[in-house]
């Protein structure tokens, strides 16, 4: 590995590395949610209209069959310039984050530093993605609403003014705090215990073809149990959205606590659990080849600062 080391585009912790970091996560979170937009059209009309679309075959089949087979693309120009927004802003502030807690906080356990990083993150990513997210449900189950963002967001702002775009930041929050929490820790642990206890190596001395295996493994993991933690806060989000309910409690009622946790949850894992392996892949792959190793991991001072975590 030490050619790649040599051929580094930037140090790693630099203004450089951070854009770099920034840039990776935009392109590899912006493309893997458009290719995955069919999926998600038929998760919110599950969520939506949960007796009309009660499966994943027969929910494509009833939407190609009264809509199109366009209809399975609706949002993608949200789902792409949305979620490449949230992904660069993502993936960049938490490393950021995770430098500056792991400097500040030397005495705090590596979970703690995951957990308090990755929400940092998140909080940012989530208010650059939600007026996208306003629009992309809209137009994903209201077929009359709009085609996409060009014609959505002015009709929102006219209909319900900024308020509109915001909505549903808190129920987002809600879902993608906890994700985001959970998904980075899980990585975070998932690659230490491949290199320690499978591997036996440092990562520092495995090749790039198995670092990037070792990132799609922990990818898929960390993907699986975030998608689990976080379905109740996505039901609800697309309630709140399609004026099913007025406030968050009221969503809870309506739904029903066990379809809280039920409901869509084979097709968001058949959803996010790929789509989270395919980001780290694709953001990794940047990073190993710009010279840089592939994410997992403390820095080295924070790691002996840490031994007793």
């Amino acid at each position: 590995m030490s050619g790649g080391v040599e051929r580094r585009l930037c140090e790693e912790f630099s203004p450089g590395y951070y854009g770099l970091c920034s840039v990776g996560g935009m392109l590899s979170a912006g493309t893997t949610h458009l290719a995955i937009t069919p999926l998600d059209v038929l998760k919110v009309n599950m969520q939506v209209n949960p007796i009309k679309y009660n499966g994943i075959s027969s929910g494509f089949s009833t939407l190609w069959r009264e809509q199109g087979p366009s209809s399975l693309w609706r949002g993608w120009s949200g789902k792409l310039f949305g979620y490449g927004i949230q992904g660069g802003c993502k993936f960049g502030l938490y490393e950021y984050f995770k430098k500056l807690y792991s400097d500040a906080l030397v005495d705090r356990s590596r979970s703690f530093i995951f957990f308090l990083s990755s929400a940092s993150a998140q909080v940012f990513a989530d208010v650059a993605l939600c007026p996208f997210e306003a629009v992309k449900v809209r137009v994903q189950t209201q077929p009359n609403f709009a085609k996409g963002l060009l014609d959505g967001v002015p009709k929102l702002y006219r209909t319900e003014g900024l308020p509109g775009f915001y909505k549903g930041l808190f129920p987002l929050w809600g879902r993608n705090l906890p994700f985001s929490m959970i998904m980075f820790s899980t990585f975070e642990h998932s690659v230490e215990f491949i290199y320690h206890d499978i591997i036996q190596r440092r990562k520092e001395d495995c090749s790039r073809a198995q670092q990037l295996g070792v990132t799609c493994l922990a990818g898929y993991a960390a993907g699986t149990v975030g998608t689990v933690i976080s379905n109740p806060a996505d039901n609800i989000i697309s309630s709140l959205y399609n004026k099913q309910a007025e406030n968050v409690m009221q969503a809870v009622k309506k739904i029903g606590l066990v379809n809280l946790f039920t409901r869509s949850l084979p097709v968001r894992i058949t959803l996010v659990g790929p789509v989270v392996t395919l980001q780290w892949f694709f953001y990794d792959t940047i990073k190993v080849l710009s010279g840089l190793p592939a994410s997992g991991g403390l820095s080295r001072h924070m790691e002996e600062a840490n031994v007793s975590a």
